[in-house]
């Protein structure tokens, strides 16, 4: 009410003036005098508190109140029998109260009203009863407002009230509706072990504290577009009804840890610019958070999801913690976050997990049905066909998704969607073999090009690596540079351990139809083996060789070069010991026996001779290299050959076939699909 306009009661005008506050006091006139309680004379003053008894209705609308003023006010009210001040129907609204208000124990039988009052210091209404309704709208705390443990039986009314100081409604009880719709809260507000049973509305401001928990809200809770400017705390309250907290920002700590929401929650379009705190809290019914933003982390460890069948989309600039949270029925996670940490998460029900940007940490997840990982290609789409804004993400690389760690799950169950697997563990994953792998899911490769470590060079094909690997490689002694030794959490993974996850992975490839990735998840699986401490000396011998002559029958380049020297080594020996000097000719010989009659001849040839003089010429070489090219083939090349020579080409034909062999091989294994 503007002081330039009258007030719609009589009023007191005491000190008024034409010139400078033509209204005057604003008190309304004692029953049967024309001046306020504040301005009446001290006999009038007496006689009227003298005529008061306990239970009372007063009327003081617009008075301003000194401490004593108020004081012998209530003690005209006082209930002799407990001590307590018992009202009637209340009328402060407008009133001005100077010094500390103590309505500590007070009992108001019928309506109180204090809209619009000012407090300049302390109200004190701890322990007060409000028997009818109690309205407090447009009322001024410049300082400290108690209402701890105070009974609202009827409506409470807070709206647009200002809370200059501390409020403290700490083991509160509202029986109805309470409403703090617009309120502004620039103290610490305290709603500890505060009882809503009726409907609660907070569309307030509070910049300093707001702590509520354990708070029990028995109907709806309201807070949409409220403002937290300091910390929130919600701390073990229990919402029976709806808990609205729509549009909600929280400048400061949100804390919801412990909380129990019986039915639906919702915190849509809400912003956390600090720390959200959801850990041990339980969501019995619906879990809406779509359009929400966590500037900072998002704890929601050990949470309890009864039937929510979504969370999301949301954008968290920060963490997402669902370590040890459990679900309960089908739920979609739609996330948009820095990282995802969902250890010892426990999912009874089939679950879609579709991310952005994220990494995400899934050791000792427990789940038996289908579980999905999945990254999601553009921004998500809300309900109402907008696109969710995560530009909060902006300077994050992306927008793909990462899959940290895999340890301790067991992977049947297990779909992985276009993530990236390069920097992700393996090792202890269980049924590892039926995990599926959908759409481009991208594993770590060896490095590339020619590396130096002393002499001879040291070159390695590329392939997928699986992260444990590298680590494993970086950390040996002389190991060359391209290995990446800075994977958290790799541990001390070995070619023992790493061998049966490569093997596993294979399957997999292989069961996709995946033949090129499963041929390198076979490479990574033999060099595991040869590498590994516990394979006879015998066979690791044998593994080398195989991996030297064409690297495990997958790669051609090396078998055919083996090839290429082994065919290069045979012509040049053939040339230098095996082909003859010259072609021998054929003789005949014969006796004629005595008396004449029947000659009989014995036709021979004569052995090859080893070579003298020049070896190394074009008919030569022809020669040989004829020989060699009949030897890969297991065919003869008729050709006549010292003994020297026969060897050589009984050894080429056994060699040279295999190499081309194996060289056929890695091509079918590169190109097969």
């Amino acid at each position: 009410m503007s002081t330039s306009e009258p007030p719609t009661w009589p009023h007191c005008a005491q000190g008024a003036d034409p010139a400078t506050d033509p209204v005057g006091c604003r008190g309304i006139h004692v029953p049967g005098h024309t001046a306020c309680l504040a301005h009446l004379t001290d006999a009038d003053r007496d006689a009227y508190l003298t005529a008061l008894t306990p239970g009372d209705s007063i009327d003081h609308r617009g008075t301003t109140f000194t401490q004593s003023l108020l004081l012998v006010l209530l003690n005209a009210l006082r209930d002799p029998a407990t001590g307590r001040a018992r009202l009637g129907n209340t009328e402060f609204s407008s009133a001005t109260f100077e010094g500390v208000v103590g309505f500590g124990s007070a009992i108001f039988e019928g309506a109180a009203d204090f809209g619009s009052a000012i407090f300049e210091d302390a109200a004190v209404f701890d322990l007060a009863t409000f028997e009818g309704n109690a309205w407090f709208g447009s009322a001024t705390f410049e300082g400290h407002a108690w209402f701890g443990s105070a009974t609202f039986e009827g409506h409470a009314w807070f709206v647009s009230t200002i809370f200059k100081g501390d409020a403290g409604f700490g083991s509160t009880i509202f029986e109805s509706e309470a409403r703090f719709g617009s309120a502004t809260f620039e103290g610490n507000a305290w709603f500890g072990s505060t009882i809503f049973k009726g409907d609660a509305g907070f569309g307030a401001a509070f910049e300093g504290h707001a702590q509520s928990g354990p708070a029990i809200f028995m109907g709806d809770a309201g807070f949409g577009s409220t403002i937290f400017e300091g910390r929130a705390g919600f701390e073990s309250a229990t919402f029976k009804g709806e808990a609205q907290f729509e549009s909600v920002i929280f400048k400061g700590h949100a804390g919801f840890e412990s909380a129990t929401f019986k039915r639906s929650a919702w915190f849509g379009s809400a912003i956390f610019e600090g720390v959200a705190g959801f850990g041990l809290a339980t969501f019995e019914g619906r879990a809406e958070f779509e359009s929400a933003t966590f500037e900072g982390d998002a704890w929601f460890f050990s949470a309890t999801f009864v039937t929510a069948d979504s969370l999301g989309p949301l954008v968290c600039a920060g963490r997402i913690v669902l370590s040890g949270a459990a679900f309960g029925s089908p739920v979609t996670l739609s996330f948009a976050a820095r990282r995802l940490e969902c250890r010892r998460t426990r999912w009874s029900a089939t679950a879609e997990i579709r991310l952005r940007y994220a990494t995400v940490d899934f050791a000792h997840a427990v789940f038996e049905y289908p579980l999905t990982i999945a990254a999601e290609p553009g921004p998500f789409v809300l309900a109402d066909g907008s696109e969710l804004a995560d530009a909060a993400l902006a300077g994050t690389p992306g927008p793909d998704v990462r899959v940290a760690s895999l340890r301790g799950v067991d992977a049947a169950h297990l779909v992985l969607a276009d993530v990236d697997l390069s920097g992700c563990l393996f090792t202890g994953t269980v049924h590892l073999d039926q995990l599926r792998l959908e759409g481009a899911c991208t594993f770590d490769t060896a490095p590339s090009s020619v590396r130096w470590r002393r002499w001879p060079p040291v070159r390695f094909t590329e392939r997928r690596v699986l992260a444990e690997e590298h680590h494993w490689r970086a950390s040996q002694p002389g190991a060359v540079q391209g290995w990446n030794v800075a994977v958290l959490g790799a541990g001390r993974a070995g070619p023992l351990q790493l061998a049966p996850v490569y093997r596993a992975l294979r399957k997999a490839f292989e069961d996709g139809k995946h033949e090129p990735g499963a041929a390198d998840f076979y490479y990574g699986e033999m060099e595991m083996r040869r590498h590994a401490d516990d394979i006879p000396r015998g066979e690791r011998g044998l593994l080398t060789a195989y991996w030297a002559l064409s690297g495990y029958g997958l790669r051609a380049s090396r078998a055919l070069a083996w090839l290429g020297a082994a065919m290069l080594l045979t012509i040049v020996l053939l040339m230098a010991f095996g082909l003859a000097q010259d072609t021998p000719m054929q003789t005949a010989t014969g006796t004629v026996p005595a008396g004449g009659g029947k000659v009989t001849f014995e036709i021979d040839k004569d052995d090859p001779q080893n070579p003298t003089g020049d070896r190394f010429t074009g008919e030569r070489f022809e020669k040989a290299l004829n020989v060699t090219l009949n030897s890969v083939v297991f065919r003869s090349s008729g050709q006549d050959l010292t003994t020297a020579g026969t060897y050589i080409e009984m050894t080429s034909r056994l060699t040279e076939p295999v190499l081309l062999g194996l060289a056929v091989l890695a091509v079918r294994n590169r190109v097969k699909r």
